[in-house]
């Protein structure tokens, strides 16, 4: 990495909002519905009323109850309220997603006007993305870096070296020779360990602002997850 480069991470975030800059308030996990919204003064498009000192992003006006639209540019981590950081409690991550599921799925404005099931249903694909995009780790890092312009080929990256090729052929034949589930299991506990192995490295070269490095991982970590469902085809097989 270059040594502007390093100044240049230090000196931002990985993540900054184009329009405003957002700040984080308690959020209630256990109430029905989720009411939040930006720093910046933003009113709703219902009732007029300001929105401005709840949470971000805004699902629903304080005032009126209504479901408000998306918000533009707001990170997936502030959706799904959960820390910027690559190793994030991901059993928080799915709590999150299943409230926010059932607060703003269409089925629940099925009797309301045609812009509250437009808005609702826009909201509920955005919380499915951002759900699926920070639940795994090679997504979650792709995401990560992909406002730097970093991101890693469909097909075999050049960062990927020779000798860690050789071992990913190894591994996959052992899986493709094993005759029964418990060698299986074997292999998929190794490989899980790697894989937790991985998202450590990875979310200390983040956080040192080291991206060529988090990309290098992120490239291994590609191969383990392809391992990972190899291994669950197999014992689909074996059973």
């Amino acid at each position: 990495m270059t040594r502007r480069s390093s100044s240049y991470m230090k000196a931002r975030p990985l993540f900054k909002d184009r329009e405003v800059m957002y700040q984080y308030h308690h959020t209630n996990l256990d109430s029905s519905r989720i009411y939040c919204s930006a720093q910046a003064t933003t009113h709703c498009w219902n009732c007029k009323q300001p929105l401005e000192g709840e949470e971000t992003p805004a699902f629903f006006c304080l005032s009126c109850k209504v479901v408000q639209p998306p918000s533009k540019d707001v990170s997936y981590f502030k959706i799904m309220a959960c820390d910027q950081t690559f190793t994030l409690d991901t059993q928080q991550l799915q709590k999150r997603y299943i409230q926010l599921q059932r607060s703003l799925h269409p089925d629940n404005f099925s009797q309301k006007s045609p812009k509250e099931q437009e808005y609702s249903e826009k909201q509920s694909v955005l919380v499915n993305k951002a759900y699926r995009t920070l639940q795994k780790p090679l997504s979650r890092g792709l995401y990560m870096l992909l406002p730097e312009g970093m991101h890693i080929e469909a097909e075999t990256d050049p960062g990927a070296d020779a000798q860690f090729l050789l071992e990913l052929v190894e591994i996959n034949e052992a899986v493709d020779e094993a005759q029964s589930t418990e060698e299986v299991n074997s292999i998929g506990k190794s490989t899980k360990v790697k894989l937790k192995d991985l998202t450590g490295q990875i979310d200390t070269a983040l956080r040192k602002g080291q991206l060529q490095a988090a990309k290098a991982l992120l490239v291994q970590i590609k191969y383990f997850a392809n391992v990972e469902d190899k291994v669950k085809e197999k014992l689909s097989k074996l059973m």
